[in-house]
């Protein structure tokens, strides 16, 4: 079987309602729909995540192109590998590791259609029979918190998720609403965002354990491990690494270190599905569990995310799912609709297991094109083996 054509689609996603967090307010995100498609008639889809407009992501995409074609679909390691050492990908890691990880995924979505086996089988089987998904409180007010808090606890897990780095007044304000209207019944897990420096990390915190906080994500900037080591080490509560680990290397860094109680990961800052296991494996060594970390993706991300999910042993209550965050979402069904917080195992499908809305698709393309000015429909990057 070998690669005969891939495409990039460039989409752009609508959310619900703004998303509020430290850095900025988002209203919508680009993603690159990723198709590789064999002469055997095989189709495996993907997705990568991609800055606004996703130019830089599609031109890597396009480089890397002529190292698949007419290759074997199944040397998944192997082409990924080839695309990142081979000198048309440069050394900052975290841009290509989130354009790698969408063609790693529809690879890997080939593989399982040909095994006729789901992506869980294929790396391994499954290690639990469900994943527990956070409920994620939106707004910037204690007001339009409270009114989040009471809705999605209608259907909520055990753990409740907020973002703080927005100044003291408002994160203590904040996390004394939302730990009062959720009682004693909720895990509370904090994320700042890379938002602190240290000094104002250790006083924030401090502040805020007071609302027993299950543990602050990513409180200091990435670059530093130094730093967040720091704030572990007199935090009195843990401390969790997310922007701080997008590799194998720096997650050995981060245990080696102890600069981290837990590490926050998704294929997408790893650069695929194999490293995404080898990663979550070197925390697993270290005693150091793994939360499930949502971007801006729709349910494929999700869905790949899910499936990796139920084969992790050490992942922990509440990871991170991001889909429902979208006006309109790219698959069909409802699979991925937390009920009670929690997901089961998958309907056995083979791969991924995609079922895309084309309609949505569509409308998602229009939008993208929309908002960079392009008066062309549904504008798709098409390569084939010749």
């Amino acid at each position: 079987m070998k690669i005969l054509q891939i495409r990039f689609k460039p989409l752009f996603l609508t959310f619900k309602q703004p998303y509020h967090w430290s850095g900025r307010v988002d209203y919508g995100a680009a993603v690159i729909l990723i198709e590789v498609e064999t002469d055997e008639g095989l189709i495996g889809r993907g997705e990568s995540t991609a800055a606004f407009p996703a130019d830089g992501s599609l031109q890597l995409l396009g480089n890397i192109v002529p190292l698949l074609l007419g290759r074997s679909p199944f040397e998944i390691d192997r082409l990924i590998c080839r695309a990142r050492h081979l000198g048309l990908i440069n050394d900052t890691i975290r841009f290509p590791n989130l354009a790698l990880a969408g063609l790693d995924m529809a690879l890997w979505d080939i593989a399982g259609q040909a095994a006729g086996l789901p992506l869980y089988e294929m790396l391994g089987g499954l290690v639990r029979d469900e994943v527990d998904y956070f409920s994620f409180v939106q707004g910037d007010t204690a007001a339009e918190l409270t009114e989040s808090v009471q809705e999605l606890l209608k259907n909520s897990g055990s753990v409740v998720y907020m973002k703080v780095g927005r100044g003291e007044q408002s994160d203590v304000e904040n996390t004394a609403a939302v730990r009062k209207l959720i009682g004693d019944n909720y895990k509370l897990r904090l994320d700042g965002n890379e938002a602190w420096n240290v000094f104002t990390a250790k006083n924030m915190i401090k502040k805020l354990s007071a609302f027993d906080i299950e543990f602050v994500e990513q409180p200091t900037p990435c670059r530093t491990i130094a730093a967040l080591k720091q704030i572990k080490m007199s935090s009195p509560v843990p401390i969790a690494a997310d922007q701080s680990v997008y590799s194998m290397q720096e997650a050995y860094d981060l245990c080696r270190q102890e600069a981290a109680d837990v590490l926050v990961l998704s294929p997408h800052e790893t650069g695929g599905i194999s490293p995404f296991k080898k990663t979550a494996a070197i925390a697993e060594a270290a005693g150091i569990p793994i939360c499930l970390h949502g971007q801006f993706v729709s349910g494929i991300t999700d869905l790949c995310q899910h499936h990796l999910g139920l084969t992790i042993p050490n992942l922990t209550d509440g990871s991170q799912i991001m889909h429902q965050l979208l006006k309109e979402d790219l698959l069909d069904g409802s699979e991925l609709e937390p009920r009670a917080g929690k997901i089961g195992v998958l309907p056995r499908a083979p791969g991924l297991g995609l079922k895309l809305n084309w309609d949505a698709v569509s409308r998602a393309a229009e939008a993208y094109n929309h908002w960079t000015g392009n008066k062309l429909k549904n504008v798709e990057f098409v390569y084939s083996y010749t």
